[in-house]
């Protein structure tokens, strides 16, 4: 499982040109899963997402959560995120199958949405994706258990 996480100002999402989902202050979320990703996966990730503290606090560190700040999360489902680009035109072999990937999806948005308020992208569809990143602060975040000795 892979996150593309970036600090924003405000983010939305677009779909058919309809604004599905959009936040201000928070996190903005791209989520790709990879054929060994599990429920295990996404329990682990989403704790570390809600306590990653890339906020600053009153001395300018990084030192609060998405959660210390009451912010909210933007997750976009990017299967791209597994794309192998050893020749010219991606491959996306290594990523998770459609209904397995749009499962554990849900499950990332339910667990996540227990701590924090969570809007979304919507799974398959052509999105648009607009944000003012803040700081600029980018963070990826990689788990896979099956890899793990």
């Amino acid at each position: 499982m892979k996150l593309v996480i970036q600090r924003v100002a405000n983010a939305s999402v677009e779909v058919d040109n309809e604004i599905i989902g959009q936040i201000d202050k928070g996190l903005m979320v791209l989520v790709g899963f990879g054929q060994n990703d599990t429920a295990k996966e996404v329990d682990y990730l989403s704790k570390k997402l809600i306590k990653l503290r890339i906020f600053p606090d009153e001395n300018g560190r990084m030192n609060k959560s998405v959660q210390d700040i009451s912010g909210k999360l933007l997750l976009v489902p990017q299967f791209t995120l597994y794309g192998k680009t050893k020749k010219n035109r991606p491959s996306f072999h290594k990523a998770l199958n459609p209904d397995d990937a749009t499962k554990l999806f849900d499950y990332f948005v339910e667990k996540c949405s227990n701590d924090i308020e969570v809007e979304t992208g919507e799974f398959g569809a052509y999105m648009k994706v607009n944000l003012i990143n803040d700081g600029p602060v980018t963070i990826l975040l990689e788990k896979d258990f099956s890899e793990d000795d």
